[in-house]
């Protein structure tokens, strides 16, 4: 098992006024290696926070969040800034890609906070994940002058960077067009296969969860 979340609460709002909200409500998941996970449920259920509270960029008010058997909750702000750039992958709907660079540097970018600088490996590595999505050409570009489809290939690339356990993607086809979405499915999957990494994406779409080997609907704030 490579993520464990055990009776999980999480509240917004005061619980004496009007503006209190329940959100996660004694909720509990299961991972495992190589697993691809899909999070289901109408807008404001809670699923992009319960996507940040398994990728520690937010807290639960209790529970217990394990990752490959080490509880990760008590972590100090380092070790959690260290755990995801080592652990995690993120996809987001948008790509969130620096306009400044290139679609190169903007790839290795997560491997300066341990090194510094990119070794041969991790630009072997780099050039390796490229060629794989089709964009290795594309590599001294920046992001204004790529398609959508283009820039989420490279965002995931850039999640992949640091060889990391899980990807946690979060409505990634939701800016794209039919088609775009589809390739991206398709390469989210096969990458997950191919590597060994585990895949837990939020999405409204039915053809994306439709790939994935579990689906979970959050309803009431339980996963169903």
């Amino acid at each position: 098992m490579i993520l464990q979340l055990k009776h999980i609460f999480k509240n917004y709002g005061d619980p004496l006024k009007n503006n209190f909200r329940k959100v996660l409500d004694d909720l509990n998941l299961e991972v495992y290696t190589n697993q691809k996970i899909a999070i289901a449920g109408p807008s404001g259920s809670g699923k992009t926070t319960l996507l940040n509270l398994i990728g520690t960029l937010d807290q639960a008010d209790s529970g217990e969040i394990a990752f490959k058997g080490t509880n990760i909750t008590g972590y100090s702000q380092k070790e959690l800034a260290h755990f995801r750039n080592q652990e995690l992958g993120f996809v987001f709907q948008m790509h969130h890609l620096l306009p400044q660079c290139t679609l190169w540097e903007n790839v290795l970018l997560p491997t300066l906070p341990i090194k510094g600088i990119a070794g041969k490996a991790e630009k072997d590595w780099a050039e390796y994940l490229l060629r794989k999505v089709g964009i290795w050409e594309l590599r001294n570009q920046k992001p204004s002058s790529l398609s959508g489809g283009e820039c989420q290939r490279t965002a995931v690339v850039r999640a992949l960077i640091n060889k990391p356990q899980l990807i946690l993607a979060d409505e990634p086809t939701g800016a794209l067009d039919e088609n775009n979405a589809d390739n991206l499915a398709e390469l989210l999957n096969h990458i997950s296969s191919e590597e060994g990494v585990s895949l837990i994406v939020v999405t409204h779409s039915s053809d994306l969860a439709s790939q994935m080997d579990q689906v979970y609907n959050l309803k009431n704030g339980k996963l169903i």
